[in-house]
């Protein structure tokens, strides 16, 4: 399974990376985060992660977690998880900031073979997983911290 999720902000790749990479503050800028706690900290923006979020299906709110080994590296603008316990185990995902004419692009890009499901796991990360919790869920988070990107940029 592969997912791609992208949009383009109206700021600077390092502000952008900061977005991206201060995981502690998505709660209060991403409403479908719920909470988000480093269980070991490398250092800034690295380290193991505990995230929970939720899926939204119409008005009924689906919990979801994960825990991830966290990397950011500012001189690549990449920020990259390895997950490493919840049902998304052994997902590569990686944010990539480029930058552009008057901003930044962010692309997310989540690698995953599957659950260890005999027979259906990876029928349910191509066709369930992936589009309808992954994919939908990054590109909320995309939304959500270019929205708070430029909101910081323009109240400066």
């Amino acid at each position: 399974m592969r997912t791609h999720n992208d949009v383009f902000v109206e700021a600077s790749p390092e502000a952008c990376l900061v977005g991206a990479s201060d995981v502690e503050r998505w709660p209060e800028i991403l409403p479908h985060y719920r909470a988000v706690e480093f269980t070991r900290r490398d250092g800034e923006g690295s380290g193991r992660v505990l995230m929970k979020a939720f899926r939204d299906f119409g008005v009924l709110p689906y919990p979801i977690w994960w825990e991830s080994e966290m990397e950011t590296d500012p001189s690549a603008l990449t920020v990259r998880y390895e997950h490493v316990r919840g049902i998304t185990r052994g997902m590569d995902v990686e944010w990539r900031l480029t930058p552009e004419r008057n901003g930044t692009h962010i692309e997310i890009v989540h690698e995953w073979a599957g659950p260890p499901w005999p027979l259906i796991g990876t029928f349910a990360a191509r066709r369930v997983i992936g589009p309808h919790f992954v994919h939908v869920v990054a590109a909320r988070t995309l939304e959500g911290v270019k929205r708070a990107v430029e909101s910081a940029r323009s109240s400066t």
